[in-house]
């Protein structure tokens, strides 16, 4: 009996990649939840210009959620679904009735902290594991991330 998964992965590694990548998910479904709400609910003199930025951003959060749920599943394992796990297990809270713009843009500024850091940790297990997969879909979301953070910290200044 092997001790590797269907993609060749040693099951523990995958495992402990699984369980990190269902953190990862959960926080981006918090996230996600919070930049709707900035869409929705952000008021004051930027309103049409942050109102089209949240929107372009949390259609690409939905994008990786997707993709994150997905490979969990590629490494064998199950994706978080309900919103009570995700709430036990992200380092994301729930922003609510933020509207004011720049509150809105720090908000983002702070889901992104946490995504990144999230992201920096799987790539450091998955690199040990020999997971290229995982360490690409990692290294591609903090390098798309971090020139985000750079434009709204830019923004903010």
């Amino acid at each position: 009996m092997s001790d590797t998964n269907r993609i060749g992965l040693h099951e523990a590694s995958a495992s402990q990649l699984a369980e990190k990548l269902n953190e990862l998910l959960a926080n981006y479904q918090v996230f996600y939840m919070n930049v709707r709400g900035y869409h929705w609910n952000v008021k004051g003199p930027q309103f049409f210009q942050l109102h089209e930025k949240f929107e372009e951003l949390y259609t690409d959060l939905l994008t990786k959620i997707d993709e994150v749920a997905e490979r969990v599943l590629t490494l064998g394992h199950q994706p978080l679904h309900a919103y009570s796990d995700y709430m036990e297990v992200s380092r994301i809270t729930e922003d609510k009735n933020v509207s004011d713009g720049k509150a809105c843009v720090e908000g983002v500024l702070a889901g992104y902290q946490v995504l990144i850091e999230l992201q920096r940790e799987i790539l450091s297990l998955a690199s040990d594991a020999d997971d290229e997969g995982t360490a690409a879909q990692a290294g591609d979301y903090i390098r798309e991330q971090e020139k985000t953070v750079w434009m709204l910290a830019s923004y903010l200044a």
